[in-house]
């Protein structure tokens, strides 16, 4: 289906030096903001305690605030809806180190008298095994990371592998430091989300180094720059049919998924946007500042084939009995 119609291409190219300006001033905007505010990190990573109550009728947050600060186990602990007003989520940075001590009873008999509830869900995650979760978290994004390295390599050339990888960090930090900004809770969700990102990402950008393969092998007299700008601009509709299909589906998770689904919707929302112009404006100029030599490409293709139709040739040889 074609989106757009165009009689000549686009130049995208022509408008690289003020897209990567803007990369990269996001990039560090984000670092900054890494570095300075950090991320929120969840239970998962950070260890603590969560307790879901659901009332029978809304939830009283005041009462139940005032009810838990009589006990030092709470202390510093939040409170928020979890979806509808009568259903709330208790989140503890600490956790009870008597194992004979159930939360959910502490729970339940410090918030006696705010009403008729009931304990939904009682989550706790030492700090060790937060610590262990994040390390195998950046673990997982880094091996990612180098797979898809090896990956773009053996199938492209090394100049698209490099701008590849260049791409997905730049979508991996962007979107990391919305995150961060937001203040969004850094769970085991938004690290799915990142990794996801990865996959959406190298997928929009394998498409459009496909499509420059394909220009610059039955290109004859055309610039890399002319093959670039010709190929995104005939991948532009699939672009952004894809995109905009993905993010609404995203977006409905976002606005209606409920309180547990919004850290990966709202990752994911800005890797869709992210990774989009990424495919277009950050790993294709950098394959053309690689100085990807057309000529040479087509005289390595050519003595690839010379010797394949020799060896062809010393097969049927060899199989005729003629040496």
């Amino acid at each position: 289906m074609e989106f757009f119609r165009y009689k000549s291409a686009l130049n995208f190219m022509g408008k690289s030096k003020i897209a990567i300006a803007i990369s990269i001033t996001l990039m560090l905007l984000s670092y900054g903001i890494l570095f300075t505010k950090g991320f929120n990190y969840g239970i998962d990573f950070a260890g603590g305690t969560i307790v879901q109550v659901k009332y029978d009728k809304t939830a009283p947050i005041k009462e139940m605030r005032e009810k838990l600060q009589s006990n030092k186990l709470f202390e510093n602990a939040s409170i928020t809806e979890f979806g509808s007003p009568d259903e709330v989520v208790i989140r503890m940075k600490t956790t009870t180190g008597n194992v004979t001590q159930d939360i959910g009873d502490i729970t339940r008999e410090a918030l006696k008298g705010t009403g008729n509830f009931e304990i939904r869900r009682v989550d706790i995650v030492g700090p060790k095994v937060g610590g262990e979760l994040r390390e195998k978290g950046i673990m997982s994004m880094l091996l990612a990371i180098a797979g898809i390295l090896i990956y773009v390599a053996f199938r492209f050339e090394w100049r698209f592998a490099v701008a590849s990888i260049v791409a997905l960090v730049h979508d991996v930090s962007i979107a990391s430091g919305f995150v961060a900004l937001f203040g969004i809770e850094v769970n085991l969700d938004v690290l799915a989300a990142l990794l996801t990102l990865l996959g959406y990402s190298l997928n929009d950008t394998i498409i459009v180094f496909d499509r420059i393969r394909e220009g610059i092998v039955t290109s004859k007299n055309m610039t890399l720059e002319e093959i670039i700008n010709e190929s995104i601009t005939r991948t532009l509709s699939r672009t952004t049919l894809t995109s905009l299909t993905t993010f609404f589906v995203v977006f409905t998770l976002f606005m209606f998924g409920g309180e547990i689904i919004h850290p990966f919707a709202f990752t994911m929302l800005i890797g869709i946007i992210i990774g989009t112009y990424s495919s277009i404006f950050v790993a294709s100029p950098i394959l053309l500042w690689f100085g990807f030599d057309v000529k040479k490409y087509h005289t390595k293709l050519a003595e690839k084939a010379k010797r394949e139709a020799e060896k062809e040739r010393m097969r049927a040889q060899f199989e005729s009995g003629v040496m």
